[in-house]
């Protein structure tokens, strides 16, 4: 080829060379710079600063390091490419107790947060065009991930309990019609991101069989399992018969800290070996996995206990605020767990826009459009984040975040503070008669 048929590389006005030309053409927009966090932060998956564990995590960390700190010289602490075999050790023991799953240490990997542990799933299912199946009100992080890899989403329609079996089978039904079988379904079925619903145990058994029907795996994500109010849950569907068809993903995230970065994946082989493979990464940070077993082995109990405790204060203080804030124009439900809440205003507002607006009054939130598989029917929602603020934070943040919407939306007024109805009122329909979460469910260790 001739240097004449090529292009010389453009400079900037600054005289730089010019990357953005040599970079792909679907890369998704460029973030920007970071510049602290807005006077009023309710969103992100941040936990309650007082509750990080900081003086039992250095005793841990020194024991750990006294103990085993020459095992930093080898990749996998010489537990192997699956993790610090004693957190592996412990997961086993907690999720058997606490989810109903079996499992053995070789059947656990740890991985870099539970982020990780969706990429990897993807990665070993999905090529551009497979269909997946998810709930239609989801992680905004699954949706973006799945979008970004060209993958066909199908949004099945939630209640109070969760995914709608009748809605799911239809779904299933109407692509089995077509010669579309799913790669899988995706679900969080307890304490659901964004909803907090908690699937309940005869729904899960419906899963399963449909799973089985149309021979389509499950993906079950389960972050915030550990965070019910009252350490109940159903048994994990990993966990029941016809469980080897779900590929299980937990985190540690929202129990002891964001900031570690660890989660775990639980896979049979041999989908686990195909897994690993792709785990390139030399291994999930080793400090974080040495320190966390050690911690956990004997506090990881009561320190979930008394965290659930905070956060149910916490919840309990956002929801007399947007009762204060905005009266009869919010629509939430009592969330059963977790650290945040799924909220609707009327049907004027749009808080993609509303974000965009109340941001530059300081206050950050979730626009409902990101959490939602259909962006034009989240148009009205918003989720609001409650762990990490303070007290004064989320009531300020609220009544900021309502002058706003009057100002903005004409969104009236709150009388008094009087939310119409004397409480809060469930955006989603109740689950079918006699349906509940209670039966076979698994009490968390207090």
């Amino acid at each position: 080829m001739s240097s004449t048929s090529m292009s010389p590389p453009r400079e900037t006005v600054a005289g730089a060379f010019d990357v953005e030309s040599l970079m792909r053409a679907d890369l998704p927009p460029a973030a920007a710079r970071w510049t602290g966090f807005p006077e009023f932060n309710l969103v992100g998956g941040h936990n309650d600063a007082a509750s990080v564990p900081v003086d039992g995590l250095i005793e841990a960390a020194t024991r750990v390091l006294q103990r085993e700190g020459p095992t930093l010289s080898t990749y996998g602490l010489a537990s192997g490419p699956l993790g610090y075999l004693p957190l592996r050790e412990f997961i086993v023991r907690k999720l058997a107790r606490d989810a109903g799953i079996r499992c053995t240490p070789d059947e656990v990997l740890i991985t870099s947060g539970s982020l990780q542990g969706l990429d990897l799933v993807n990665d070993v299912f999905l090529a551009p065009g497979d269909t997946v199946v998810v709930e239609d009100m989801n992680y905004a992080g699954t949706l973006s991930r799945l979008k970004r890899r060209g993958a066909n989403i199908v949004g099945v329609p939630l209640d109070s309990g969760g995914m709608r079996i009748d809605a799911l089978d239809a779904a299933l039904a109407d692509l089995a019609r077509r010669g579309i079988r799913p790669k899988f379904i995706y679900t969080i079925p307890t304490v659901q991101n964004p909803t907090a619903t908690v699937m309940s145990t005869e729904r899960r058994a419906q899963l399963l069989e449909l799973s089985a029907r149309y021979g389509v795996p499950i993906f079950e994500d389960e972050c915030y399992a550990d965070l019910t109010w009252d350490g109940v849950r159903p048994q994990a569907l990993r966990g029941m018969p016809g469980g080897d068809r779900v590929v299980h993903i937990g985190s540690f995230s929202k129990t002891i800290a964001p900031a570690l970065r660890i989660g775990y994946l639980v896979a049979g082989w041999p989908l686990m070996g195909r897994i690993l493979a792709l785990k390139t990464d030399g291994g999930t940070g080793a400090l974080e996995q040495m320190v966390l077993a050690e911690y956990c082995a004997t506090h990881f109990d009561s320190h979930v206990k008394a965290l659930r405790a905070t956060l149910r204060r916490k919840v309990e203080i956002l929801m007399a605020a947007i009762r204060d804030s905005f009266g009869a124009a919010a629509t939430f439900a009592d969330p059963t767990g977790g650290i945040f809440l799924w909220m609707a205003l009327p049907q004027p507002v749009d808080t993609t826009r509303l974000a965009q607006v109340a941001l530059q009054a300081g206050v950050a939130i979730n626009p409902g459009a990101e959490w939602m598989t259909d962006g034009d029917a989240g148009r009205s929602w918003l989720r609001v984040c409650f762990a990490h603020p303070d007290e004064p934070t989320m009531r300020n943040g609220l009544a900021r975040l309502a002058e706003v919407c009057r100002r903005e939306f004409d969104v009236p007024a709150a009388v008094g503070g009087v939310h119409a109805g004397g409480g809060s009122r469930t955006p989603l329909p109740p689950p079918s008669v006699g349906e509940g979460r209670d039966g076979g469910c698994v009490r968390n260790s207090p």
